[in-house]
């Protein structure tokens, strides 16, 4: 594991332990003050149990046209408990394809050999490590470093907590761009399909991996994600991939994601690979 690398893991540990107690500080700092405190903050509109806790499984929030709102600060649910630490990580974080039959991705040969290697070095080598931006679905995919999403008539805007990314999913009409600029996170536009917001993205660099554990791709790729809001506090993404390049058929997995109540992301740059701004970075 590189330096770099550990200290990436030792921040997300940080984050995952501390979190909620850093949360809890910030309460009692703003009683004291009698300032607010963005980090922790009973949100208005936040549906409760009896004793004030955010009640996750209340009905599916609205918007005004009807259709389901997605805004929220999301984080992947974690599924797998790691035996090397007793970390609890989602099972995708390392290896998106791993539900699919073989255990990865239907990857062409060249494509196969790269990922093994990328394997075997343990995701040592990632676009990450030299500040460079998560791919789709990468950026979802980390517990402790949630995503926010902003949802309006014309644009949904989702919000990355690390490296303080961002991306636009253009609801207004307009088809995807023809011969775009490559781009880390690629070009979006979005509909609705019932209470299924589908979004289609392309333009891709060919630079970025799909997880952490560096399922390639190569500019070819086209996604779509296909998001479904169940109730208040759980919600669905099926990614789907196309890239003949690379895989030899499309294929999908879906990802659990949960809401995180009363709270909102923190500043999170990565500069000359250092972490700044945030606690402990």
């Amino acid at each position: 594991m590189t330096r770099t690398r550990l200290q990436d893991f030792r921040l997300r540990t940080w984050l995952q332990a501390f979190r909620p107690a850093f949360s809890g500080a910030l309460v009692l700092l703003s009683a004291a003050t009698a300032s607010p405190q963005w980090l922790s903050y009973p949100t208005p509109g936040t549906p409760r149990l009896p004793g004030g806790q955010p009640n996750l499984s209340a009905p599916l929030p609205r918007a005004a046209d009807g259709r389901p709102d997605l805004t929220g600060v999301w984080e992947v649910l974690g599924d797998l408990v790691m035996p090397t630490d007793g970390r609890v990580r989602s099972k995708y974080v390392y290896n998106i394809g791993v539900d699919l039959p073989g255990g990865h991705a239907p990857f062409q040969p060249w494509a196969q050999t790269l990922w093994d290697t990328r394997q075997k070095a343990l995701g040592v080598g990632a676009p990450s490590e030299k500040c460079l931006p998560h791919g789709i679905p990468d950026a979802m995919l980390t517990r402790t470093l949630p995503f926010k999403m902003v949802q309006t008539p014309g644009v949904t805007i989702i919000l990355f907590e690390e490296f303080n990314n961002w991306r636009q999913v253009f609801t207004d009409g307009r088809p995807l761009p023809v011969d775009p600029e490559p781009a880390w996170l690629g070009y979006s536009v979005g509909r609705w399909e019932k209470d299924d917001f589908v979004v289609e993205t392309a333009g891709f660099n060919d630079k970025s991996w799909l997880d952490a554990g560096g399922t390639p791709h190569t500019e070819a790729l086209r996604t779509t994600e296909r998001i479904r809001r169940h109730d208040f506090g759980h919600m669905d993404i099926e990614f789907t991939f196309d890239d003949p390049k690379t895989f030899t058929r499309r294929w999908s997995t879906t990802v659990k994601f949960v809401l995180l109540p009363d709270t909102d992301l923190l500043e999170s740059h990565c500069d000359n690979n250092k972490w700044t701004g945030g606690p402990g970075r």
